[in-house]
This record gives C-alpha cells, structure tokens and sequence, in this order.
C-alpha cells in the first residue's frame, strides 16, 4: 500500500507544481495592456464579492503620465455575468459600468456604493484605444498597477481582503486544527499501542491515520495559506496548492482502503473458510479493481484542480471534472453498498452484520457527503455555496474517519466478531491482565 501511496504522492507533485498560482488573492498587481483591452473589449482585471456598507477599491499607479496620456479608465460592474457582458458591444460597455474611475492620480481610493447585500463586482481596464476600428497602437509600453479591494471587518473599517464567499474560512481551520490537536493529544498514544500489537486490521489503521495525518496537514496548509491572506491579500499560493494535494492524496488513500476491504471481504468468502473475516484479505483481482478506482479518481481529482485554480480543496462543481467527480463518488458508494449488501445478507451472526452495517455508514458518509452538500448548496446564497461544500464536506468527512476509528479499535465487538487470539487483537488487554482475571 505504501509504495503505491508514495508513488501517486510523487505523480500528484509533479503534476500539481505544473499548474500555475490560482487568482485567489485580492491584492491584485500586472500590466494594464492597451492590445489586450482592445482584443478582449476591456481587459478583464479581476471579481471580488463586496458585502457591507464601507467597500473599497484602491488603486496604484506606476506609470501616471502614460495612463493619462491613454486615457486610462477602470471600469466596475456590478452582478453582470461573463457571458451577459460578453453579449455587449465596446461602446455599450462603457455605458453599462457601475463605476468609472479615470486613472490620473498615482493613488485613487474608490469606496463601493452600498449593496442591499454580498454582491460581486467585475473590473476590466479601457483606454482610448480599446474601442477604435483598427488603427495602430502607439507603442508606449503598458502600464503597472497594485489593485487592493477590501471589505469591511467586525469594526466597519475597510481592512478585510476576505470576499464575502471566503469570509470565515479562516476561523473555521483554526477551529478545526484546534480540534486535531486536542483529539492527537488524547488518542495518540492508544493508537500508537494499537499499531504496534498489529491485529487483523492492522494495514486499515495505518491507511486510515495516514489519511488523517493528510487531513490534518491540508488543514494546516490552508491556515498558513489563509493566515498570511488576511494580511496582504496575496496569502501563499505554493501552501493552497500544496493543501490541495495533500488532500487529493488523502482521497485516493481513503478509496484504495475502502475499495480494498469490500472487494477483498467478498473475493475471500468463495476460497477461504472465515476463520479471520476481517482480515484484509488482498488478491491480484481486487488489488486490481482497487488500483483502477484510485487512477479514475486521481484523474478527475488533478483534472478538476486544473479547471478551478481557486484554493479550495471542494467546489461547488460547476465544471465537467467536477461533475464526473460527483457521479464517481456516487458510482463508488453504489458499488460499496451492492457488495457489502452481498456480505450481510449471507452473515448468520447478528454481531458481524453489525460491524458491516456500521463500516457501511462510515463509507457511504465519506462518498456522499460531498454531491449531497453540492446539492444542498443550491438552497444557500451564492456567497455561501462555497463555504458550505468545503466546512461541510471537511467536517463530514472527518467525522466517518471517527466511525471507522471507533469500528477498527473496538475491543469488545473485535473479541466477538473475530477469531484471533485477544493478544493479536487492538487495544486488547495485556496476557498479564488476562492471567490475574482468571
């Protein structure tokens, strides 16, 4: 299991440092190109989601006499989308903008009209060249700009770079790596006893921390990545990237696990007496079928990651790969559910059946929480679409690694399901300890 692991680690690296640094942070810099604008029909700057009533834009010059010699213009449109814009001509642009800021000072703070709630707004750059029918362009070279947009804090000052579907992410990871490191200074050690005795599920709980270790990890990368964008606006792009693989590298672990038990379990059940029925019983066909799901999933997971550069591990899927993501993860959970179905519809022992159903619930919260939240996000405000998939998906997903935890170190459901010696088992009692009770 692990040289696979490492082996998807070290493709997924490659891969991922590849994709250039996603537009998350709102202290946008560049070049504003008269070429481009005239091309494009106003060169598209940015989005940010105002919310409040004390919004600010400001801008930054860095050639002043050039952009008045262009006569260089930011235009702001308010709750426009691409394509309605799109279906405007040049001159119909200008008219429809929201807001014109004439770009003649090497300063210009721009404060946002108020909203009757979280609104997004769009800025494209025009000069006196973008709406002219041919003619040449002087070449005068393009113009550098630092464009910095803030919403309002807690205070009602303009400090803020968070949009409004980005606020609260960064209190929310803070939570969440204050609750992994209370659960890690609890549960450590007794997990740590448990891998060293080793027992019959002893590869599913090295996979399983693994995965959590991962979690936690990506949970930290976004902190790091969140905290530093609270201060400038830019944040650590490298940290959101690496977040995101840590957490495509956690999925894959989790589905090789999953995938692995059920199709091992039900493989064994036609060859082997069940003598050990939670062993992971591991073979060339469901190594293989295991294997398959793993490369399907990396596919999508890199494939998504390459359409929506924003730094969030889960989306509200609004692209192809996100959808074909959706409907493997709803494809997986069927297969999951068919064949452990098959397992305890022939189980005889109410306590097995138990287990099963239990490891069922843990699995399907893991492949489902995420189209299910999807769908859910439809009812929520656009600001909040967003932060619901990602919180909730997060939460979700750690709360069926508690399940699977709690299943796999059971002592007393362990000592009735399985067969092995209490010795082998997890957090067992010691053979001392058994001596004195007899």
């Amino acid at each position: 299991m692990y040289k696979y692991t490492v082996l998807t680690l070290v493709v997924l690296v490659c891969v991922l440092v590849g994709f250039p640094a996603g537009g998350f942070g709102k202290t946008v810099t560049g070049l504003f190109k008269s070429e481009v604008a005239r091309e494009q029909n106003g060169q598209f700057i940015t989005l940010f989601m105002y919310q409040g009533d004390h919004g600010l834009l400001v801008n930054r010059l860095h050639n002043v006499p050039l952009a008045v010699e262009k006569e260089s213009r930011l235009l702001l449109y308010n709750n426009i989308a691409a394509s309605s814009l799109d279906n405007l001509s040049c001159s119909e642009r200008l008219t429809k903008a929201k807001v014109i800021i004439h770009l003649t000072d090497e300063e210009h703070n721009q404060t946002i009209p108020r909203q009757p709630g979280p609104s997004v707004w769009r800025a494209l750059y025009v000069d006196r060249y973008t709406c002219q029918d041919g003619g040449p362009i002087p070449s005068h070279g393009d113009i550098g700009f630092t464009l910095l947009f803030l919403n309002p804090d807690s205070a009602g000052n303009p400090c803020e770079h968070f949009s409004a579907e980005e606020a609260g992410l960064h209190s929310f990871y803070c939570l969440l790596l204050l609750a992994y490191f209370v659960a890690v200074c609890v549960y450590v050690q007794p997990l740590f006893q448990a891998l060293r005795k080793g027992g019959p599920m002893h590869t599913a709980l090295q996979v399983l921390s693994t995965a959590l270790a991962l979690q936690g990890s990506s949970a930290l990368c976004n902190y790091v990545h969140l905290a530093r964008y609270s201060r400038d606006g830019l944040g650590l792009p490298l940290m959101g990237s690496l977040a995101e693989l840590l957490d495509m590298v956690s999925q894959v672990s989790m589905l090789y696990m999953l995938l692995s038990l059920c199709m091992g379990w039900t493989l064994s059940r036609g060859r082997k007496p069940q003598s050990r029925p939670l062993q992971w019983d591991s073979s060339p066909t469901s190594t293989t079928l295991a294997l398959a799901g793993v490369l399907i999933l990396g596919g999508l997971l890199l494939w998504e990651q390459y359409t929506d550069q924003d730094h969030h591990s889960f989306h509200a899927q609004s692209s192809v790969a996100g959808g074909l993501l959706m409907l493997l993860r709803v494809a997986m959970a069927l297969i999951l559910a068919s064949v452990l179905y098959q397992i305890i519809s022939s189980e005889r022992s109410a306590l097995k059946r138990d287990f099963y159903l239990s490891f069922s619930k843990g699995c399907f919260l893991w492949f489902l929480c995420h189209p299910v939240l999807v769908l859910t996000s439809v009812f929520f405000n656009h600001h909040q679409r967003e932060k619901v998939v990602t919180i909730g998906v997060v939460l979700c997903q750690a709360i069926a690694v508690v399940v699977l935890y709690q299943l796999f170190l059971s002592r007393s459901l362990y000592w009735e399901v399985s067969s092995l010696s209490s010795i082998s088992l997890p957090l067992t009692m010691s053979r001392g300890t058994s001596r004195d009770r007899n």
